[in-house]
């Protein structure tokens, strides 16, 4: 078909009239035979129920598709007492239409829909937007269970909980259910007394029978899928793609989500799109994936040095003690021959297949298949994650060294109970976040980009015994008492906390609180500043690492809340030896903050490696991160303009001390709402240091690292490049105050391509001057036009394209003080004036000070920057404001 592709493209000459004839019936009869194929493969849905519940006729969603309403509709529930219609209070701006999520039934008792269908298998999607359903019914008493046909589909399942720890407004749930008989019952039942039970929308649409049996990984067994057999999606990728809404899935109206938010790393590989219509669907089913997922891919880099000795991995969180099935689809547009590109395909660090080839499956250029394998996933300490990494097989010596992959799904198995549901998911406090999700998979958002479990390694197998070798050495260790030699080193690598040989972990000292360090080999840092704690009291601390006093769970592990010296309270974040922060993190973190004092740094109070543990104790934060406070929890009262701006400014000023006011500049590399922590005043201050890197010196104009960070807030200079300066930090900061502003995540793979990155959606419309139309609603006419106009302008610098050309953080902290004093004026002069004419419309005309603001930090002279630095900062009092400045500390002077 390639070939026959390359001469339909070509110009074919000296061909007689009959040999045009000829070609032309051939190519006449393989496209008949083709389109035939293609035909006999597609499938038409015969059932496709959409109920928009707790509403009457049709309605169209954003779509145009149609949704019937339940009332007195024969599948619904009889009309009791126990039966409410409501609407919710408020739409949320995330959500993908008002159909069918601002109208709900709700359950006081159990109760049945009952489809009647043919046997079969058949979709069955449930649509939940948490909100306040009347006064009667908040939306933190939605806590219920939901079967269907003898099977637990979601059980203690609490949709506010797992909305406000995915930051999604709405929720979508897709099951894979079969029919034996005529009906499909779907139950809803609250698990509370004072509690309630209600859905927005129901699917159910027939499906063909796509699942049969899979290799299972990790033993020499097929893993059986019976027809009985219910699942659940979890996640339904295009890779290298844009998502692909349900009205374009080949009548099976799934949806397929951007890839991006998943991978694991900074290898994030290069995607192509085919582009043409060469795609022949073959051996499988044309409903198996849209075209468009088979026309777009993610392949590794050009470079086979750098292929050789990284994966291509994606990351997911599940839940423990399933089976999973991971389906890979591929399809092959460059290569021709086998043995070009042969790739190991890894799950969860067990080998899958060994030098897969597309092409060497018997698949030609732009046939499309498919492979399905099966892996049970355990209990595990901490949050459990499933990996799919891909590797070229340097082993069989391919042409290339590269990887390929078009599409990923991974569907949840029911167990031998029949169910399928799992505990709600736990909002981190700590949390390295990556994005939300799109509605229909687990999300990585409450689950970090930082805080994807293990690494994986070159060899996965290789990983896999190297993890089990050091478990046996831990446990070994710890049976034999190895702690309390005074003549063995801990479990943990020394730490040289200070640089040089003699600052490495030698001898046995007393701890600043006076007990006995037993085990602990510490540095000469300074008791004052960094104190070490043993195991035992940090037990003490923890109640033994209790699961209630969980605060949340990040890359390096999970975080307790602890007391310690008689009630002082303290985050005791303990490092798991599985997770994707490790020794060298922990040493970092050490090494940076016990020599970092500062108002708005959160401060170490000291760590512990006794007992092949790595711990670090910290003081507490008792409000949390900055993103739970603007958006993804509802609990908490919203944040004013001003708290917003009060919050970046001291976020700033912690960022502008690692840059300017230390010994030697620190590169924080993970800016973020999730690491800037908020305390019981609301006092910001910047948090994880594990990726932090000392800067450039005055020889050097940048350090050259391995790109780590998070995605959505990664300066795309530094990842182009891998040379990180302090601009990185400012870049990902601009990141940070347009999330603020707006209320939404840096990544929101579930909206339209042009607005799933905050960076380029606020960037588009700040240029266009009119930014104030994607600001928070909760925030529309509460800000002064000239305060938005200059933090709007501060952010917009902040994300330039190239590091040069964006303005160092004391001047961005200048700005943003501006931006506060102007707001601050504004609600003064609204104080004073008895109209009652709305804030937004009557801000003062300041355009004489701003132009000076803006020259004044334009200017790179040694005044602009003293003058920065008099502002920036509390903690550098010592320096005098320069006239210019001095002017705009108070703009309604002037």
């Amino acid at each position: 078909m390639f070939l026959l592709s390359k001469m339909r493209r070509s110009t074919v000459r000296g061909l007689s009239g009959t040999g045009w004839g000829m070609i032309a019936l051939f190519l006449g009869v393989l496209s008949l035979g083709a389109a035939q194929n293609n035909t006999n493969s597609s499938f038409i849905p015969k059932v496709a129920i959409l109920m928009n519940c707790g509403s009457q006729g049709s309605k169209s969603d954003a779509m145009g598709r149609s949704w019937v309403g339940d009332e007195e509709s024969k599948y619904a529930p009889p009309t009791v007492a126990n039966l409410v219609s409501a609407a919710a209070s408020s739409q949320d701006p995330s959500l993908p239409s008002p159909v069918p999520y601002m109208t709900a039934r709700i359950f006081t008792a159990p109760a049945t829909y009952s489809f009647v269908v043919s046997p079969g298998r058949y979709w069955l999607r449930l649509h939940f937007y948490p909100s306040d359903y009347t006064q009667s019914y908040p939306r933190s008493d939605a806590i219920f269970t939901v079967a269907s046909n003898g099977y637990t589909l979601l059980h203690n399942f609490s949709t506010s909980q797992t909305a406000d720890a995915l930051t999604q407004a709405y929720l979508i749930r897709e099951f894979s259910v079969n029919v034996s008989n005529d009906h499909l019952n779907v139950t809803f039942s609250q698990d509370r007394k004072s509690g309630y039970a209600f859905v927005n929308g129901i699917e159910v649409v027939s499906m063909p029978d796509l699942f049969n049996s899979a290799p299972l990984v990790g033993a020499d067994a097929q893993f059986s899928i019976s027809s009985s057999t219910v699942l659940q999606t979890m996640y339904r990728l295009n890779v290298g793609g844009q998502a692909i809404q349900p009205i374009k899935d080949s009548n099976l109206s799934r949806t397929w989500y951007d890839d991006t938010p998943y991978i694991y790393g900074a290898a994030y590989g290069i995607t192509g799109d085919n582009g043409t219509n060469d795609l022949v669907y073959g051996s499988i089913p044309q409903y198996m994936a849209p075209v468009d997922v088979y026309t777009t891919y993610r392949s590794m880099t050009p470079d086979p040095t750098v292929n050789s000795n990284f994966n291509l991995t994606w990351m997911f969180y599940v839940d423990a003690n399933f089976t999973y099935l991971a389906r890979l689809h591929f399809c092959e547009w460059i290569y021709t021959l086998p043995n070009q590109r042969a790739f190991n395909i890894y799950i969860n660090n067990q080998t899958a297949e060994t030098a897969f080839d597309v092409i060497g499956t018997g698949a030609n250029l732009g046939n499309p298949i498919y492979k399905d394998y099966a892996i049970y996933v355990p209990a595990q300490e901490g949050d459990p994650y499933l990996f799919v990494a891909l590797q070229p097989d340097v082993a069989v010596k391919p042409q290339y060294y590269d990887a390929i992959l078009n599409g990923l799904e991974l569907f949840k198995l029911n167990d031998s109970a029949g169910n399928l549901a799992g505990p709600n998911p736990v909002a981190s406090i700590v949390d390295n976040s990556q994005g939300p999700d799109s509605g229909v998979n687990a999300s990585p958002s409450s689950h970090s980009s930082s805080s994807k479990g293990p690494v994986i390694g070159g060899v996965a197998g290789g990983v896999a015994v190297l993890g089990l070798i050091l478990a046996l050495f831990c446990f070994i260790h710890r049976r034999r008492g190895r702690s309390s030699d005074g003549d063995k080193p801990s479990g943990w690598l020394p730490l040289p906390l200070y640089g040089g040989n003699s600052h490495t972990m030698g001898s046995k000292v007393s701890t600043a609180s006076g007990k006995s360090g037993t085990g602990s080999y510490v540095s000469s840092a300074p008791s004052s500043f960094c104190r070490h704690f043993t195991f035992a009291e940090i037990q003490e601390a923890t109640k033994n690492f209790d699961e209630s006093r969980i605060l949340g769970v990040g890359g390096f592990g999970k975080v307790y809340e602890g007391e310690v010296d008689g009630g002082t309270k303290v985050a005791v974040k303990r490092g798991n030896p599985l997770a994707e922060q490790g020794i060298h993190e922990f040493q970092t973190e050490i090494e940076m903050l016990s020599k970092l004092r500062h108002r708005h740094l959160v401060s170490l109070i000291g760590y512990c490696e006794e007992n092949c543990e790595m711990i670090l104790v910290y003081d507490y934060m008792a409000k949390g991160p900055l993103r739970g406070h603007i958006y993804g929890n509802s609990n908490l009262i919203p944040l004013s303009w001003k708290q917003r701006l009060e919050i970046c400014i001291g976020a700033a000023r912690g960022l502008h001390y690692l840059h300017t006011g230390a010994a030697q500049t620190i590169i924080h590399r993970d800016v973020k709402t999730t690491n800037i922590l908020l305390d019981e005043n609301l006092v910001a201050k910047v948090s994880d240091f594990g990726l932090s890197k000392t800067g450039p010196t005055l020889d050097h104009t940048h350090v050259s690292t391995v790109v780590k960070g998070s995605f959505g807030y990664l300066d795309p200079e530094y990842y182009r490049r891998q040379q990180l300066t302090e601009k990185s930090d400012v870049y990902s900061f601009g990141v940070v105050l347009f999330e603020v502003l707006c209320a939404r995540p840096a990544i929101n793979p579930s909206l339209p391509r042009e607005q799933v990155s905050i960076a380029e959606w606020a960037l588009h419309y700040q240029r266009k001057g009119m930014l104030e139309q994607i600001i928070d609603p909760l925030l529309k006419g509460k800000i002064n036009p000239e305060s938005l106009k200059k933090y709007g302008e501060a952010a917009e610098k902040c994300l330039a394209e190239q590091g040069v050309d964006r303005p160092a953080m004391g001047d961005v902290l200048w700005n943003l003080e501006f931006a506060l004093q102007l707001q601050e004026t504004a609600m003064e002069n609204k104080l004073v004036d008895d109209s009652t004419t709305d804030l937004i419309q009557m801000s003062p005309d300041y355009s004489h000070v701003n132009n000076s603001a803006t020259y004044a930090v334009g200017d790179n002279s040694t005044s602009t920057s003293t003058a920065g630095h008099s502002l920036a900062s509390v903690d550098l009092d010592d320096v005098t404001p320069s006239a210019v400045f001095s002017q705009l500390v108070n703009p309604q002077g002037r």
